[in-house]
């Protein structure tokens, strides 16, 4: 019955964890007006659940670090009850973070659940372990994605001014082609090749496109497709480094008789299922609500978060995609001018939060158990 009620929380943490985690790789196509909020969601479920199943190959070791070994008793690590508790807390602080569309890390949540349970249940916890194999490279991997975007962005511009390719807004119709659209100096905006003026509803309906060639190629049709692809990469890389640390509850005890792809793929595919439902309000403070961007910039974000965090699953590292991915979007916006700092504080904020709630909220688990017995 134990094994049953762990796999239960295994898998409450991954629905959790797709609601909060799904769309934080294709937060830019969405913002950006790439492409709609449907499709933006269906690639990054695809690309996730690929990602999952790449796990079983390449991300062993992060199975090892999420099971608690080092961090509390060894005997903790190895019982379900205890690990019931860990994935209930991370759940918990998962979920709510999802319902108030705050985007925080999964792994900061288990870290929390861990050492909550472990200090109610044994009183002790490793807390040199956990400076040096969880919070330090949780801290610093933020730092590294906004430092590389701040750092990367202007490079690419220079690239693409030095190729000819400029920025032009244009009005997207129905159907047709982008139509360029020309701001005059008294604000108003016309369509260049009617001059006729555009209503304030029209006005928000346009998006800032590329004009230019490079080898002879359309370079918005180049940057469209790259912008995918680096969208996709993000979220392969997300299920890379997520899914072993949900499957460590299930590994570390011995609860289940699947093989590990098995249970890598039984995650993926509620991680999923998870984002399909639940992830709309943490979409739209990821891609509207951090800063504006158009396509190459929100390109230049994507590609910082995967090149970061696909490192960080080939050295077995517990990064935070989400820390990555908004630390790439915190960078964006400073490099710009456009960063809302309200909101951007709001969010580190509930970073800070997650360990401590998570904490109590296993910590609590385990004080109703004991009541209850």
């Amino acid at each position: 019955m134990m094994t049953l009620w762990l796999f239960g929380a295994a898998l409450g943490l991954a629905y959790a964890n797709g609601a909060n985690d799904n769309f934080k790789g294709v937060a830019t196509l969405f913002g950006s007006r790439t492409t709609d909020y449907r499709h933006a969601l269906w690639w990054a479920t695809g690309t996730t659940l690929a990602g999952s199943c790449a796990a079983v190959l390449l991300s062993g070791g992060l199975v090892t670090a999420f099971s608690g070994k080092g961090l509390v008793p060894d005997a903790l690590t190895q019982d379900p009850r205890f690990l019931w508790v860990v994935g209930c807390g991370a759940a918990l602080t998962v979920m709510v973070a999802t319902w108030t569309g705050l985007p925080i890390s999964t792994t900061h949540a288990l870290t929390g659940a861990l050492v909550g349970a472990g200090l109610a249940t044994a009183g002790a916890v490793d807390l040199g372990r956990l400076g040096q194999s969880f919070v330090f490279p949780l801290a610093v991997s933020p730092f590294m994605s906004f430092a590389l975007t701040v750092g990367l962005y202007p490079a690419l511009r220079f690239a693409r001014t030095r190729l000819g390719v400029e920025r032009q807004m244009c009005l997207c119709l129905n159907g047709g082609l982008p139509q360029p659209v020309e701001v005059r100096p008294d604000g108003t905006a016309v369509l260049q090749r009617t001059g006729v003026t555009l209503a304030v509803g029209q006005l928000n309906q346009c998006v800032e496109r590329y004009h230019g060639r490079v080898f002879g190629i359309d370079a918005q049709w180049v940057l469209d497709r790259l912008h995918f692809v680096s969208a996709g990469a993000v979220s392969f890389a997300r299920g890379l480094n997520d899914t072993p640390k949900i499957v460590a509850l299930l590994v570390a005890a011995k609860a289940l008789d699947l093989p590990l792809s098995a249970a890598m793929l039984a995650i993926g595919l509620v991680m999923g299922a998870g984002g399909l439902l639940n992830a709309r309000r943490v979409a739209n403070t990821l891609s509207m609500r951090i800063t504006t961007m158009n396509h190459g910039q929100g390109f230049t974000a994507n590609l910082v978060t995967a090149l970061l965090v696909t490192m960080a699953s080939h050295f077995s590292l517990p990064v935070s995609t989400t820390h990555v991915a908004c630390g790439s979007l915190f960078g964006l916006g400073a490099v710009t001018g456009s960063a809302r700092w309200p909101m951007i504080r709001t969010i580190i904020l509930s970073w800070v939060v997650t360990v401590p709630l998570a904490a109590a909220f296993a910590a609590t688990v385990v004080v109703g158990l004991r009541l209850a017995s």
